[in-house]
């Protein structure tokens, strides 16, 4: 059962991601499961720093169909997806920060984004590069769910970002950490940054993470 204190927080969680600047007027969208098969998402249109009561829309998860509220943001059909495809996930956030959409224009796109130890112990070491479709479309929406089937994160071609995350915590971290790496590649110009080598990756998995055994 959804509560007014599950839309508050929603709200809440949807300004804090304004605040960072990880979008833009309406270029973002969110989306939370609250109960097995209950999500929020926020609504068509909807601006996420200036988010309302009456933009939140409740979705069912398993159908992709809105059960109550204004129509969900026409990203909800990759939103419900990969919360279908993933049950260790709740939230989803699809986001155009700046540097990390600068990205996504380039034409030669970086294939390793691992500048920092956060990017692998957060984000996850591979970061895949979809090609452009048209936002709202099937096409994109399968591609999403599909990259975030077994991914954390995805770059969207001339488009922007999606991260999935255990909580809101997880998503935003994994949201910021993706902006502050792409932030030093542009920055840094290309060919003119270093990347972590696999043996520092797999340093990172048995000392940080705890992942693998030495």
């Amino acid at each position: 059962m959804i509560t007014k204190e599950h839309i508050e927080k929603f709200i809440e969680q949807a300004h804090r991601v304004g605040k960072e600047r990880l979008q833009l007027c309406s270029s973002g969208n969110l989306s939370w499961r609250v109960e097995g098969n209950i999500a929020l998402v926020s609504g068509t249109g909807s601006w996420l720093p200036r988010l309302a009561e009456e933009n939140v829309a409740v979705c069912n998860i398993a159908t992709g169909m809105p059960v109550n509220g204004p129509k969900p943001s026409m990203e909800s059909v990759f939103h419900l997806g990969v919360l279908r495809k993933r049950k260790d996930m709740n939230v989803v956030l699809h986001f155009q920060s700046e540097y990390a959409t600068i990205v996504s224009c380039m034409k030669n796109k970086p294939k390793n984004f691992n500048v920092v130890a956060e990017v692998p112990c957060y984000c996850g070491s591979e970061i895949p590069v979809i090609p452009y479709f048209r936002p709202g479309s099937k096409e994109l929406a399968d591609a999403v769910t599909e990259a975030l089937t077994d991914h954390d994160c995805v770059l969207m071609s001339k488009h922007g970002q999606a991260v999935c995350g255990k909580d809101f915590d997880d998503a935003y971290q994994k949201a910021v950490f993706f902006e502050l790496a792409c932030r030093i590649i542009v920055l840094a110009g290309e060919g003119n940054y270093l990347t972590l080598t696999d043996e520092e990756i797999h340093d990172l998995d048995v000392y940080i993470l705890g992942k693998v055994s030495k």
